[in-house]
Order: C-alpha cells, then structure tokens, then sequence
C-alpha cells in the first residue's frame, strides 16, 4: 500500500470504509475509486502507526484522519489526499509506546495522562473486537461505572462522558468518523482520545443523569427513526406543546444576566473557567430541555435540534456588520455531523445521555465566546444563497434562467471543490456538514420554528446552511480560486 508494509493488526484496524449506518448520517459523494481508497487507508494506518495523539505537548488535537476521511468522503482524488497528509503530518508527535498496558484493574489509574494514549487505544481495540461497537460504548462511556464509582471523591471520578465532549468534541468526533465509516482504529484512538481528556469540573455532567429512568427500557422499534418509516410525512412545524425545543433552552441562556459576558477570558483557561463561574446555571437550563422517548421518532428529532442550534449559534452568533466564522463554534457544527451515526450505535438510554451531554457542552462553548445576540432578521435580509467564486468563468445565458441560476445551479458544487484544496484541516469538513444538513433539512419552511422561545426564529428556513457555507467560503478565501487564505477567529464573539 503506498510502498509501506504495515503490520496485518493496524491494516485490520483500517479496512475499507462501510457504508453510513443509517440515511440521516451523511453520504458519500461521487469520485471515491480504488486510488483514493488506497491513499485514505494509507493516511490513516500510518498516522496510527506513527504518531500520538496530541501533536504538541500542550495538547492540541491530531486532525489528519479527520481531513483525509472527510475528503475521501467528498470524492477527493488519491494524490490529493496524500499531499495534504504530508503537509498535516509535518508538525506531528512522534508516537509511542506507553509504559505498561491498561487492564480493567488500572483503567482510572492513568486518565488524563498522554502517555497511557498508546495502552488505552489497545485496550479499545480488544473491547471493540470482544464486545461489539454498541456494548463497548455503552459501558465505557455511557455506564454509572465508568463515570461515578461510590468511595471516590469527586476530583478522582472517571466521568468518561464528560471526557467523550471535552476538548471541543474531538473525542465524538474521532469515534463519529469510526462508526460513520466502520474503522474500528478509528473508534479505539476516539476513546482513547477521550480518556486523555481532563475533567475541568466535577459533576458537571452530573451523576443523577446515569442513574435508570423508567423510559430506559423502551424498546428499539418505539425508537426507529421517523425517516426510516414509510408514511411519515415531512412535518411542516416543530412540535411544541409539553416539547421544551433547544431553540427554547438557547433563548433562556441568551436572556439571563448570570451569563452575560464580561469580555474575553484567558484563552488556555476559557472552557474550565466558564464552568467554574457558570457550569451550575448551564446544567440548570439545560435539564429543561425534554426528551421523550415515549414518541416515536423522539430521537431524530432531538438530533435535528442539535444541529440547526449548533449551527444558528456559529452562523447567526457570527453575523455582525458581516461575518465572523469563530473557531469554536465551526466545532459544534463539525461534531454535530456525527450524532446520527453515533446514536445509530447507543441504547435508547445511552442516546439520551449523548444528546443531554452534546447540548451541555454546546451551550457551555456559546457563553465561552461571548454569549452574541441572534438577528434573523438581518442575517435572512442580508445574506446570500448562491456562492460567487472569484475568477469564475462566464456561463452563456439559458433562456427562462436566471443568470446567476445558470452560473450556478448547485450551490454546495463550487463550495465542496474550493474546501478540498483550502489548507485549513477544519475547513472541508465544515463545508461537508453544511452539505449534509442542507440535503436533510434544506425544505424546512420559514415558520417552521415559530412555536420556540427563540426570538426572531419564525424568519428560520432551510437556506440557513447554504448561507452559512457562503459565508463561511467568503470569510476563509476562496484559495483554490486564487485568493488567499484566512483563518478561523479565536477571539469570541463577546458584545
């Protein structure tokens, strides 16, 4: 493969990719062939093989199987996706053996420590093969063991599901990548990512949300994805009544005094420092959100929440006298890609405690960057739905359409081939999640969220993605096209 002999346990670790495991989760674009499957599997054996987790030693996140996946995923050619490897794996970490397996006698000896990443992603592996993805999941990150045990004091728990979306997500979304695509290493190095994350502060994801519920037990039918049955019309409203909607929770946090910004915290310290000044009235707002699993299709509901919240707060939190595309928030989009193929995998209990975790952290990460005010109005007034590359070439005119309709006929078309070659890691992805939720949700009529707290969300529809792709095309440069590069903003977006 590539002229490199790998051992057979990493190649099996990285065979080729399955398909999606349900029609919510995204789809794979034209274009993969067996170059490119071959390019894929190469970056992602060999980054397994060759370096850690981290790629400096204050911890910030190896991306290069995310990049190479999601291009794979988009058609990308072979030699693309092995340039961009060597350009992301020039700052790497080396990788290396940890100083003593982890067993499930020392298991919470060793989380939080980088050096144990080595013998945790083994461990994983062997769990994975044993016990099956779901089982494997639910155990080490959904069970009341491995996150509160009694006798231990609160800054010594495991809370393995608060680690699971600590570090912006990146833990769910290795392991979203593993189950969206069938690669059990990438599932292994995602958990063990995981538990290399710190616990900031105890309890935050408290130990009341693992103890059973009476709806628990509700079997996988009542369950099943709406999307999956026949006769289930696309509905022309949210559902409101005794539903409190995310939209509903974002507008209470917006609203109440106790989180407003007092402008912005040390960059280091911005997430843990949030939680100590404000992690209380988050989780207190929060635990209003319902989720019922007594209604069919409860779930995918749930799911299609996270999304247009994650992605409203980094689109309409950045529209301000133009637009601002804040690196965090872009991380709430990209994590939110992968909850369907994450669920697709969880008991009905276990898919409860992931949405409630994803939203705790969600919204925790919008009062981190300021907490901005949501104009609608303005955004839907002000933005555009069709991309406007740079250096385009002129398209003769079509009777009976509109020019730019023929310049364009395909939005995310354009979007999709500039966000391969873009250097950002982060970028394509992003772009690769606009696509998607537009495919699924892209018809949702203006009203459609009238019956939420949210002020102004009656103006919401379906081009919220598309916007918020051009937006994004527009504010880090369309470099394939010849402009030059930008890159995500770390400033916030504070008042």
């Amino acid at each position: 493969m590539n002229g490199k002999v790998y051992d057979k346990k990493a190649e099996k670790l990285f065979p080729a990719p399955s398909p999606p495991p349900t029609v919510l989760c995204p789809q794979r674009w034209p274009g993969c062939n067996p170059e490119s499957l071959a390019a894929m599997r190469h970056v992602l054996i060999d980054n397994h093989t060759r370096y850690h987790i981290f790629w400096n030693n204050i911890r910030f996140h190896n991306h290069v199987a995310h990049r190479a996946l999601a291009i794979y995923a988009l058609g990308g050619s072979g030699p693309v996706i092995e340039a961009l490897y060597k350009q992301d794996s020039k700052f790497q970490r080396a990788a290396f053996v940890s100083p003593h397996p982890v067993t499930t006698q020392n298991f919470f000896d060793h989380l939080g420590d980088e050096n144990y990443y080595e013998a945790y992603t083994t461990f994983f592996a062997k769990a994975i093969d044993e016990k099956g993805v779901s089982a494997t999941l639910d155990e080490f990150i959904f069970s009341e063991k491995y996150n509160f045990q009694p006798g231990r004091d609160a800054e010594s728990q495991p809370e393995m599901l608060y680690r699971f979306v600590d570090g912006v997500f990146h833990s769910l979304i290795h392991c979203g990548y593993g189950v969206e695509f069938g690669l059990k290493g990438m599932l292994a190095e995602g958990l063990s990512l995981g538990a290399m994350h710190y616990t900031h502060i105890p309890g935050f994801l408290p130990r009341s949300m693992f103890v059973a519920q009476p709806s628990d037990g509700i079997g996988a039918v009542m369950n099943s994805f709406a999307s999956l049955v026949l006769d289930s019309a696309m509905p022309l409203k949210a559902p409101s009544g005794q539903d409190t909607h995310a939209f509903s929770i974002l507008a209470r946090v917006l609203k109440d005094p106790r989180l407003a910004s007092k402008g912005p915290l040390n960059f280091a310290r911005q997430y843990p420092d949030t939680l100590v000044a404000h992690g209380d009235t988050i989780r207190e707002h929060v635990q209003k959100w319902t989720v019922d699993l007594s209604k069919p299709g409860e779930i995918e509901r749930k799911i299609e929440e996270c999304i247009w919240t994650s992605s409203v707060m980094y689109a309409l939190g950045g529209w301000r006298n133009g637009f601002t595309a804040d690196f965090f928030m872009m991380h709430l989009v990209n994590s939110s890609l992968f909850l369907p193929s994450l669920v697709a995998y969880l008991s009905p209990r276990a898919q409860v405690l992931l949405l409630r975790a994803y939203l705790s952290s969600a919204i925790a990460w919008f009062v981190v960057i300021g907490r901005p005010s949501l104009n609608f109005k303005s955004f839907f007034e002000s933005t555009s739905t069709v991309p406007n590359p740079p250096n385009s070439p002129a398209v003769p005119p079509v009777e009976g359409i509109p020019a730019q309709d023929a310049q364009t006929p395909n939005p995310f078309l354009p979007l999709v081939q500039s966000s391969i070659m873009h250097p950002s890691d982060h970028y394509a992805k992003i772009q690769r999640a606009f696509a998607h939720f537009s495919t699924i949700y892209g018809a949702r009529p203006k009203g459609y969220f009238a019956g939420t707290e949210l002020d102004g969300a009656e103006e919401l529809d379906g081009s919220l993605f598309v916007r918020a792709a051009v937006l994004t095309a527009d504010y880090m440069g369309w470099v394939r096209e010849g402009e030059e590069a930008s890159m995500w903003s770390l400033k916030g977006l504070h008042p």
